[in-house]
């Protein structure tokens, strides 16, 4: 089909039977159906996040101490419970590609369909950036084929990750759910043997501030550093969010997906106390506030500074981890900005897809970004915290929708509800709130970069893309539906 067959623009009538050309654009723009069951996505959802479990997280304990980063963890994990499982109903709604968009779309309007997936695409495209920086780093530190951190190794995994990913969506996930399995194997090998040198002393030797408000042993910084701990507590659980993402590929998405996520946030629970506790416990919460690498450094110290064959096979494991969530990264990525193009918010063209069903410039586009960002930067620390504001934004604004769509279509049918109802959403909507918050704490410059990139997507927006939308695209048909209905009704 020629790029010049234009579908029904978004707005010339409600839902209905397709026009030819309408047919002509869809068919150019249809994923591998039936692809993922819900141990696959299970899979995913842990797969998103697993990296930060091996690296990152720590960091919160030089904002927070160890009590300070353990409530951040607790009430981080709660904002994510909620949001899970107030967007697991959310996708059984409406289980496409557009995921996190497509429930805005739905209760939002344009303009908060446009800004959720946007937030959303800063997410999944910053991420992977910055985590092909840490695994440049891994590659150094483990001396693998005597290559040093830099733009071969980055361009090497985009190159690579993304050839799998454009192979087919069945094979991605089954090698993304393989390495995913290892690396929580090794996290599980980890907590065993860190334990076995837990002293719960040496959680609370980060040095006070005495004038900090609220400070002593186990919170150094104050009540303040509770907060600015939450960008590093939402490490153990950044992404699972994207499940919804793999709607259009899933087996039975209305089933599946609600399983998966519920199933995946209570494994990164699980993860995400068998790692803090453990490390901190191990070798002091302030012997590994600044590690690049916070579970080999926890196991070095608890025995003496020397590399043991665990501490060994936990640094091969963080490669694994960091593979496996900047594999599945891009795969959200690039299932955003296919929905988000199809439906005209972004140029057209990046949702086509090829003879195996793969979105390919939606893979090929993000990841020349990607790869740009860290080759001109290696700053992977500040593109993380870049990718944890879209994330915080967004999450806001998810949460927002559940709330809004209970509200005003109470009978919509919903074959999952979500336990708890609008209080469970309102519950991630505040924390999600706070969160954005505290990203301005952490890094400020972090948060004003996504701000500007904001700044330049509304603007795109604004005079040209919301004039283009195109109404049979599967977000915008459900709205489109759901107008008419209220209409009738008036």
């Amino acid at each position: 089909m020629s790029e010049e067959t234009q579908p029904r623009a978004a707005g010339t009538g409600a839902a209905g039977p397709h026009a030819p050309e309408e047919d002509a654009y869809l068919q150019a723009r249809t994923l591998r159906r039936g692809s993922a069951g819900w141990l696959l996505l299970t899979g995913l959802g842990v797969a998103y996040v697993v990296s930060g479990d091996y690296a990152g997280w720590n960091f919160g304990l030089a904002e927070g101490g160890f009590g300070g980063l353990a409530i951040a963890t607790v009430l981080m994990g709660v904002m994510y419970a909620c949001m899970v499982f107030s967007l697991a109903e959310l996708a059984s709604v409406l289980p496409t590609a557009g995921g996190g968009y497509g429930f805005a779309r739905r209760a939002l309007g344009t303009w908060g369909g446009f800004l959720t997936g946007t937030a959303i695409l800063i997410e999944y495209i910053l991420a992977p950036a910055a985590i092909s920086v840490f695994i440049g780093g891994y590659v150094e530190s483990l001396g693998l084929f005597g290559l040093e951190s830099g733009w071969p190794v980055y361009l090497a995994c985009f190159v690579v990750f993304i050839g799998i990913h454009l192979w087919g969506v069945g094979e991605a996930l089954r090698f993304s759910f393989v390495v995913t399995g290892i690396a929580v194997a090794a996290l599980v090998v980890f907590s065993v043997g860190a334990l076995g040198h837990f002293d719960a002393g040496s959680l609370d030797d980060v040095a006070v501030d005495g004038d900090a408000f609220g400070s002593g042993s186990w919170l150094p910084f104050g009540l303040l550093g509770i907060w600015a701990a939450f960008p590093f507590g939402m490490w153990f659980f950044l992404g699972v969010e994207g499940v919804p993402l793999a709607a259009e590929e899933a087996k039975d998405p209305v089933r599946t997906l609600p399983k998966a996520m519920g199933i995946a946030i209570g494994v990164l629970v699980l993860l995400a106390l068998l790692t803090l506790l453990p490390a901190a416990g191990a070798a002091g919460s302030d012997a590994i506030k600044d590690a690049d690498n916070p579970l080999v450094a926890a196991l070095e110290a608890a025995t003496g500074g020397d590399s043991t064959t665990l501490s060994r096979v936990v640094n091969y494991a963080g490669l694994a981890g960091l593979v496996a969530s900047f594999f599945s990264l891009i795969y959200a990525g690039s299932r955003q900005l296919f929905a988000l193009s199809r439906a005209g918010y972004l140029p057209r063209f990046l949702s086509l897809t090829s003879s195996r069903k793969a979105p390919y410039l939606g893979l090929l586009v993000p990841g020349a970004i990607g790869f740009s960002l860290a080759a001109a930067t290696g700053d992977g620390a500040r593109m993380l915290n870049i990718a944890v504001f879209g994330a915080a934004v967004s999450y806001v604004l998810m949460s927002l929708s559940h709330i809004v769509l209970r509200r005003r279509e109470p009978d919509l049918h919903r074959p999952y509800r979500t336990p708890g109802g609008v209080v469970t959403s309102s519950v991630a909507f505040v924390l999600a709130c706070a969160a954005v918050v505290a990203t301005f704490l952490v890094d400020p410059k972090a948060a004003g970069i996504a701000l500007a990139l904001y700044v330049v997507a509304v603007g795109y927006f604004t005079f040209y893309s919301r004039h283009r939308l195109v109404a049979a695209a599967p977000e915008e048909e459900f709205a489109a539906l759901a107008a008419a209905e209220a209409e009738l009704e008036r």
